[in-house]
């Protein structure tokens, strides 16, 4: 797991310094080695920071140069060493152990055509000399970041928006970010803070002409709902199969790796799975509180208790989250709802030793854990009612129904807010200096990039959840809170084979509502606690609600902050959006 940057620009004199410059603002994610290539004749520079986890050794160190091609490489090939073998048949020999050299001996088999046959996160930049040609490229569901800006004349790209700062060339600000933030309460693909700093799409290469910049996409995965599974028997016992080779793909490590127990289904049956294969060396760790309300402890013990984990509880009371938040803030790359707790499991884990941990997301998204799918049956007949009603709705003091005027837009963007919308265009409104009208078309635009098309009831809601929030808040979070401490997070529920699997159980099984997550407790109810499934739904939160309000953070720093404040302390405005505005401001000031 690493960090990568790279930079194509003929009006730069000072190439090597620039790019040093992106890759190392992104230190904390590739602490234990930097690497760096400059082309001889071409105005091109390559940047690396590299996290060790597979071949630990110097051949594993980067930018990895194979005659013609070199690439610079951040993420995890889980398959590699079936792809090893593979290649081994066709000719190719290896100098090293890494899932590195893999890729590039990949790419001179079978060409970009070579993304197809990669099970893993990634997100690299592969020069190909012969061709002239360099690839961007990022993992099917897009667990890792790349962002970039191309033109005529130049060609920038990072692993985090944070690097772009470090650069001569100016980046120009995004107007649209602050509407965006305020709507989702995260800044959904392809918008980010900088103005044309977008993300690579998820599935998909780029391939880029050197030097005239001319490229061209190649699409190399595409999620679809096929439902062809209609056996009950037969899905389940597939998808224990499926799950059961993805949690053993990613235990894969030659550094110490461990899990995140919450106590929940997801991470309780990933730990359940990983102890068949990991009977004496299972690394787990969790966070508790002293308010009981939040503190899942004993549904944690239940699953040490079935499976001998070596496990670790860390507390993290006022004192610590206090301390520790001004750090938090800085670890964000982009704004965010969310995060901060993914920030601190994350400082914990590195501290109890661990390089990688293994996480539970994912598995709401394809298995229907969230409180959307339910409300999806009650939002149809709200979608029925006249768009100029529900359009009415922005204007009512309970923000439950002003968040319905969501669904008289009849865009994606705006299905996907009906469910977790922030703020509503008429709010959002009034706190910019924007027009309502202005709010609403810009949501339109964004729904281009997210064609739902004929998908309907959980599968919809499944794909919704998953190319919005999942993909624009939680992975992010993810990566930018973990690597801001040198850990790798992995995600078993989003290997290839799992998501392909999920896809294909036809939905009248899979969105069975008793018991919860139906397809994944039933394939593993002889060795699930029932306890763990048969509990309220407790997502992964902090009580921080309580304790920043006795933080100076929150207190207001200008007139507008202090309307805001006010409208908190009398009620009229809930704790969420007023964190949500305030971060706003707060993301400004500090980044």
């Amino acid at each position: 797991m690493c960090r990568i940057a790279g930079i194509f620009d003929p009006s730069l004199k000072n190439l090597q310094e620039q790019v040093v410059a992106m890759r190392d603002a992104m230190h904390r994610g590739g602490p234990d080695d930097a690497g760096l290539f400059v082309h001889s004749s071409l105005p091109l520079a390559l940047g690396h920071r590299r996290l060790s986890l597979i071949d630990l050794s110097e051949a594993g160190h980067q930018p990895m140069i194979d005659a013609e091609l070199t690439i610079v490489f951040n993420g995890e090939i889980y398959n590699y060493l079936e792809l090893r073998s593979t290649l081994q048949h066709y000719g190719h020999t290896f100098k090293t152990e890494s899932d590195t050299e893999v890729i590039l001996k990949a790419y001179r088999q079978w060409g970009v055509e070579a993304f197809e046959y990669f099970n893993g996160m990634f997100a690299l930049a592969l020069l190909d000399e012969k061709k002239q040609q360099l690839v961007l490229a990022r993992d099917h569901a897009g667990i890792k970041p790349l962002y970039y800006y191309i033109d005529q004349h130049c060609l920038y790209f990072a692993s985090e928006i944070r690097a772009f700062a470090k650069a001569e060339k100016v980046f120009e600000e995004n107007e649209k970010w602050r509407s965006a933030f305020l709507t989702f309460g995260h800044l959904p693909e392809p918008i980010t803070t900088l103005k044309h700093v977008i993300p690579l799409a998820k599935g998909t290469a780029l391939v880029i002409d050197l030097p005239s910049l001319k490229k061209k996409v190649h699409r190399f995965f595409k999620w679809s709902f096929t439902g062809q599974l209609k056996n009950e028997d037969e899905a389940l016992q597939l998808m224990r199969e499926t799950l059961e080779q993805a949690v053993e793909r990613h235990l894969i490590a030659d550094a110490p790796i461990g899990l995140f127990l919450s106590g929940g289904i997801d991470s309780s049956l990933l730990t359940l799975i990983a102890s068949h294969t990991r009977k004496d060396n299972l690394h787990t760790l969790s966070i508790v509180f002293n308010e009981k309300a939040f503190s899942e402890e004993k549904y944690q013990q239940l699953i040490i208790d079935k499976t001998g984990a070596k496990h670790q509880s860390f507390l993290v009371t006022k004192d610590i989250f206090n301390t520790q938040l001004e750090d938090a803030m800085l670890a964000m790359d982009q704004p965010t709802l969310d995060g901060i707790n993914t920030y601190f499991i994350s400082m914990y884990a590195k501290a109890y030793g661990l390089k990688a941990v293994l996480s539970g997301l994912g598995a709401d998204e394809l298995f229907g854990g969230y409180p959307s799918f339910q409300q999806q049956k009650k939002m149809k007949y709200v979608q029925r009612m006249p768009a100029a009603l529900l359009r009415g709705m922005q204007r009512f003091p309970d923000h439950r129904i002003r968040k319905l005027s969501y669904a008289g837009m009849q865009n994606t963007a705006a299905e996907y807010l009906s469910y977790r919308g922030i703020f509503t265009p008429v709010s959002v409104a009034s706190l910019l200096d924007t027009t309502e009208k202005e709010v609403e078309h810009d949501l339109i635009a964004l729904s281009e990039y997210y064609p739902v098309s004929t998908l309907t009831n959980g599968n919809r809601v499944s794909w919704l959840e998953t190319n919005f929030y999942m993909q624009n808040q939680l992975l992010k979070d993810s990566d930018f809170m973990s690597m801001w401490h040198g850990l790798e997070i992995r995600v078993p529920y989003l290997d290839k084979e799992v998501m392909l699997m999920a896809g294909a159980i036809d939905a009248s099984i899979k969105f069975k509502t008793v018991p919860p997550k139906y397809v994944l407790v039933k394939s593993f109810e002889h060795e699930l606690p029932e306890a763990i499934w048969k509990r309220k739904k407790q997502g992964f939160t902090f009580p921080f609600e309580g304790w920043l309000k006795e933080n100076e953070f929150i207190k207001p720093s200008n007139n507008d902050e202090e309307q805001l404040y006010k409208k908190f302390q009398q009620k009229k405005l809930s704790w969420g959006r007023y964190w949500c505005a305030l971060l706003m401001n707060r993301f400004e000031r500090d980044h």
